[in-house]
């Protein structure tokens, strides 16, 4: 079972998200859903996901603030920023990060999904 965290202080973006991850993906997936990142980051290390997908702009604590504190060492999943933003200084910065699998625009298609889950 593929295990997935979504980190999107939007529900709807998350209850799209997740539908069609569902609806594409062949495996059966167990989904985590946070409005908050400081929230995920205290439970994430004993989830240990797959795939995580992360908003940037939150509340509290940012997508970038969530990359800051994360540790790697202790968690393997392939993230995925999932962001509204389409600013190419977000993209430049993204892609800095090393464990950032790629920066993909809201709202999640189908062609990212084949990409990402196959």
């Amino acid at each position: 079972m593929l295990t997935i965290v979504l980190i999107d202080d939007d529900p709807i973006s998350t209850f799209v998200t997740e539908k069609l991850i569902s609806k594409n993906v062949n495996e059966p997936c167990q989904f985590y859903k946070y409005q908050s990142a400081k929230a995920a980051l205290n439970e994430i290390y004993n989830i240990k996901p797959n795939y995580l997908f992360l908003d940037l702009n939150m509340p509290e604590m940012t997508g970038w603030d969530f990359l800051d504190t994360f540790d790697t060492a202790q968690n393997e999943a392939q993230i995925y920023i999932l962001s509204s933003s389409v600013d190419e200084r977000d993209i430049n910065k993204a892609s800095k990060y090393q464990i950032v699998k790629d920066y993909l625009s809201k709202p999640l298609i189908k062609k990212y999904i084949k990409s990402i889950f196959n």
